[in-house]
């Protein structure tokens, strides 16, 4: 009887041994959506194709918060459509967006709307700007003038424009992180626009790798890597203020604006790249501290808890300098790129 177990416990460590070297599905999905691509690689045992599932997701999140869809629920509210009823989607990115609104002191507000119509970064025309302008378009800006009462949005000023570009896509990437979770999906990674999640490791337990992108000098430079970070379970976002502008007279105007002034920021950061539990929070944290500046934004992270984030910006000498918090020195890979 005692050989008969050694055997078969022989037997079973071969066989179990054997079944963890089946390898394990990998999938690849690609598409476009909010004005934007996305890319998911995920592992799945039963090789199931979520394709289906996740357009169908965007589909609905895109007309509920897209400003890219001129029928979706923010534009119909941005026009006071008093017959729109928020749906989940529009609720809760209203609600996150407060959030960080006010944690933030207001350098990230989602009523920017009037400012970024004004400075020719949403979907109209460009248009010559004085400091009038600017006066009058800064009065409509404040998250506090907007509220969710009984299920529907309230204006304190109709012409208050909302957007949420500034997290929505970091939205988009958590809610389909919790659909493959759901499927029983639990190593996958999800990019959408450069927002990034990534769940567990890959099946040999080696880590996801994404990479930071090197500042470039102008919008239409290749890209490059400046540094390697390893992802797991947390939420990666950029912004940056060096692909996104329009130059006039012989002058850059940034696609980030300070809330503070009414104007695009001039100040020497170039990229912040944030850490974080839900890549929606990485995502708005990222555009606020963009906003302020190193200084301002290293005060902030002091008072944070679960924010990393990684800068860069330009010295004196139109060099490029980096501070990272030590929570992202952690998963920075050893090999960077200049």
């Amino acid at each position: 009887m005692k050989n008969t177990s050694l055997i078969s416990a022989f037997t079973f460590l071969m066989l179990t041994s054997c079944i963890s070297q089946v390898p394990v599905p990998k999938k690849y999905l690609t598409g476009e959506a909010q004005g934007t691509y996305y890319a998911i690689t995920y592992f799945d045992e039963q090789d199931r194709d979520m394709q289906h599932e996740v357009d169908s997701m965007f589909l609905v999140f895109d007309h509920s918060v897209s400003l890219w869809d001129m029928n979706s629920l923010i534009n119909r509210i941005n026009r006071n459509d008093t017959t729109v009823i928020p749906d989940d989607f529009f609720i809760q990115n209203f609600m996150l967006a407060s959030d960080i609104s006010k944690k933030t002191e207001g350098y990230f507000d989602f009523t920017i709307g009037p400012l970024v119509k004004m400075w020719g970064f949403g979907l109209q025309e460009r248009v010559e700007v004085t400091p009038e302008m600017v006066q009058k378009k800064l009065k409509l800006v404040d998250y506090r003038n907007v509220h969710l009462l009984d299920g529907r949005i309230v204006k304190d000023n109709p012409e208050i424009l909302f957007d949420f570009n500034a997290i929505a896509q970091g939205y988009s990437v958590d809610y389909l992180a919790q659909l493959f979770l759901s499927k029983g999906i639990d190593r996958f990674i999800i990019d959408v626009g450069g927002e990034i999640y990534a769940s567990k490791t890959k099946p040999d337990g080696s880590p996801w790798v994404v990479g930071v992108e090197h500042p470039a000098k102008d919008k239409n430079d290749l890209r490059s890597i400046q540094q390697l970070v390893k992802l797991t379970n947390r939420g990666l976002a950029t912004s940056g203020s060096y692909r996104n502008y329009y130059e006039e007279n012989g002058k850059r105007y940034s696609h980030i604006i300070d809330v503070k002034t009414g104007y695009p920021v001039t100040h020497n950061l170039l990229s912040v790249t944030v850490l974080a539990e839900k890549t929606a929070i990485a995502d708005g944290y990222c555009t606020a501290f963009l906003a302020m500046g190193v200084e301002k934004s290293l005060q902030m992270l002091e008072q944070l808890d679960g924010i990393e984030a990684y800068f860069i910006f330009s010295t004196d000498t139109n060099t490029f300098e980096t501070f990272a918090t030590d929570g992202f020195l952690k998963i920075m890979e050893v090999d960077s790129f200049e």
